[in-house]
């Protein structure tokens, strides 16, 4: 699905090269602008300065002769006939009515019937009850009513004039969310999971904002209770085990819930949300009253209409899955299920851990117990429903863990429907893509392979799944003897680059459990953010404290960089180096070179994107007032429409 074609710009009209170069100029001299004239450092560069003048100039010739050489004929070759293969699939799936999508967490694209796809989909909305269909446009009372709460709480002063502004939508660039639904084919009968595409949304700016305030007080206070992802989970295992918990009778047990963001009751939602906060004494969050964020939580989850199939609906319950609010309110939900479900019953030893709506817990009673205690889960809540494995061997996130009569084993988890791809070689990313494909592909086999005859038997797999998805052999071997460089002895005989033996092993994989993970070192950042400040609440009882929490991130690491970001192709090799030649011209050796220019790449639309048309017609998501029709316009029927 992430494959990129080559080359795809060398088909363009040169009235589309034009237009693509100068926004990518625009976007260049913006940001350049903005700094050099506007940051904190002396002396500041004026807007008309002729030297943006010259820069610019340089700029766009770079960019001309980039787009405008020819490339070499074996390229146009294989970029036409790339071209012509996608054209031919989207006539293909027009014409027998099919639909492409992703799968979900499986990776790969699946191909069903336009017709079963709205059969799945009417029995989840009929299974659910969480939509409702609505008979108007819903585009100017959304837009409205964010508008009022946000005017509202401004003109009370519950929210600050900045934090109006960036939560208040630009009526122009907001459109009408849209849902489509991906595949489960690792479960029977591949259900789908509805997706909301809430990018363009009126209330996407409060979700946001709401998200990046409420998150990091989440990462901070239930840490202990979550699992960041496979590698944490081992971690805390391998604590569980070194205090002697772990025996030949312990049981692992899982359970998913089943449509967590779609059965969210709302209201419940927003009490247990204004529960998490008063039991954390969190009054006050960066000057926001506990009422005020539940207000505008509300109107997050109430202003959810969406476009589906050219119709209009609401969702009535739950949260959007595709809003980043949704995630941290469902993680605040959970926190008071498990407070009251599961966590209780457990002894205070036994490892209980979760991923949002994956739940992982060790127990060493028998397994009745262990059932009697998830059916009364189950049934603990009307909207909470779970489905749940218990055994010695199972698979947790991408994980598979053993208890081989009181030995634990742990390896990579390979879904049965999984497929034996990663992004292929032949795709057109930045270089540095492949290489970090492979080394974390290796980090994760080191990290998860619990002795050396598993890690040996995942790593032979790894390189064959590279050579299926066209990966050179020597660029394989250069990669893995990068990656053991450090642990290879100097008289292996071997052809290829490999570590021989247990210790060599152990060594490696001790010394990268003890480095975190790019997720765990995330969740700490993000914890560290929050800062708690006690205030006296009355004089006169002077023992009433609150507490107001203040979310501070550090926005000083990168004031001296410019960041640009320019297309990536494999015709345009070299055009980064050459805007950074253009920079060090005009500011190197001045009092403006502390300033560190990053060109960074933005790929092409890959393969998924070209071929699965998730996007309805514009004309049905933006605004309806901004339409200007002429008098007695017709439509292609012939219908007046004026």
């Amino acid at each position: 699905p992430s494959y990129i074609r080559p080359n795809p710009s060398v088909f363009f009209p040169e009235k589309t090269f034009k237009k693509r170069i100068d926004r990518e100029l625009q976007d260049i001299m913006k940001k350049l602008k903005k700094c050099m004239s506007g940051g904190d450092h002396q002396p500041k560069i004026p807007l008309n300065s002729r030297l943006y003048t010259s820069y610019s100039d340089q700029v766009q010739s770079c960019l001309n002769q980039a787009y405008m050489t020819p490339i070499p004929l074996i390229d146009q070759i294989r970029a036409l006939r790339e071209l012509k293969m996608v054209q031919s699939i989207r006539k293909k799936l027009k014409k027998y009515k099919l639909v492409l999508r992703q799968t979900d967490k499986s990776g790969v694209l699946h191909i069903g019937s336009a017709a079963d796809y709205e059969r799945k989909a009417i029995e989840y909305r009929r299974t659910t009850g969480a939509y409702e269909e609505l008979t108007s446009n819903p585009f100017n009372d959304i837009i409205c009513t964010v508008t009022r709460l946000l005017n509202h709480l401004k003109s009370f002063k519950r929210i600050y004039e900045c934090q109006r502004i960036k939560m208040m939508p630009i009526r122009e660039k907001t459109e009408l969310a849209y849902m489509y639904f991906i595949p489960k084919p690792h479960k029977k009968g591949t259900p789908l999971r509805p997706i909301l595409n809430t990018i363009h949304a009126a209330s996407k700016q409060i979700s946001q904002f709401l998200d990046k305030l409420l998150r990091p007080l989440f990462d901070r206070f239930v840490r202990q209770t979550t699992f960041v992802d496979g590698a944490d989970l081992l971690d805390q295992l391998q604590k569980y085990i070194q205090k002697g918990y772990f025996n030949s009778s312990t049981l692992f047990i899982t359970f998913d819930i089943t449509n967590l963001y779609t059965m969210l009751p709302q209201e419940e939602s927003l009490a247990i949300l204004t529960e998490f906060l008063h039991t954390h004494n969190c009054e006050r969050i960066n000057g926001l009253s506990i009422d005020t964020i539940i207000e505008l939580a509300r109107i997050v989850l109430q202003a959810n209409a969406f476009v589906y199939n050219n119709k209009f609906y609401r969702q009535i319950i739950g949260g959007a899955m595709g809003s980043a609010f949704t995630l941290t309110l469902a993680n605040i939900f959970m926190w008071k299920w498990e407070r009251q479900t599961i966590l209780p019953k457990l002894s205070s030893h036994e490892l209980y851990g979760r991923y949002i709506d994956d739940v992982f817990f060790t127990s060493n009673q028998c397994e009745e117990k262990v059932k009697e205690l998830l059916e009364t889960a189950n049934n603990f809540h009307p909207n909470i429903k779970l489905e749940y494995k218990i055994g010695k061997s199972v698979p947790f996130l991408d994980v598979l863990i053993q208890n081989n009569n009181g030995i634990f084993a742990s390896s990579l988890y390979h879904k049965p429907s999984a497929e034996p791809t990663v992004l292929s070689f032949l795709s057109d990313h930045p270089r540095h893509v492949f290489r970090n494909v492979i080394q974390t592909a290796l980090t994760r086999a080191v990290r998860y392979s619990s002795t050396f005859e598993i890690f040996d038997n995942e790593r032979r797999a790894i390189r064959l799944m590279f050579l299926y998805n066209r990966y050179p052999s020597n660029y394989i071997n250069q990669e893995f003897e990068k990656f053991f460089a450090d642990y290879i002895t100097s008289t292996s005989s071997s052809i290829l680059p490999m570590i021989t033996d247990e210790s060599q092993f152990l060594a490696l994989r001790q010394k990268l459990l003890n480095q975190p993970t790019a997720k765990q070192t995330q969740l700490v950042m993000s914890a560290a953010t929050v800062q708690l400040t006690q205030h006296t609440q009355n004089v006169t009882q002077p023992n009433t404290n609150t507490m107001e929490a203040t979310i501070q991130r550090n926005n000083e690491k990168f004031k001296n960089n410019i960041f640009l970001h320019v297309k990536h192709e494999g015709r345009l090799k070299g055009l980064a180096r050459d805007i950074h030649m253009i920079h060090d011209s005009h500011f190197k050796n001045t009092s403006h070179g502390d300033i560190r220019l990053v060109v960074g790449c933005r790929n092409n639309p890959n393969i998924e994107f070209e071929l699965s048309r998730k996007r309805p017609s514009s004309s049905v998501l933006k605004d309806p007032l901004a339409k200007k029709r002429k008098p007695n316009e017709v439509n292609g029927n012939g219908v007046n429409i004026s």
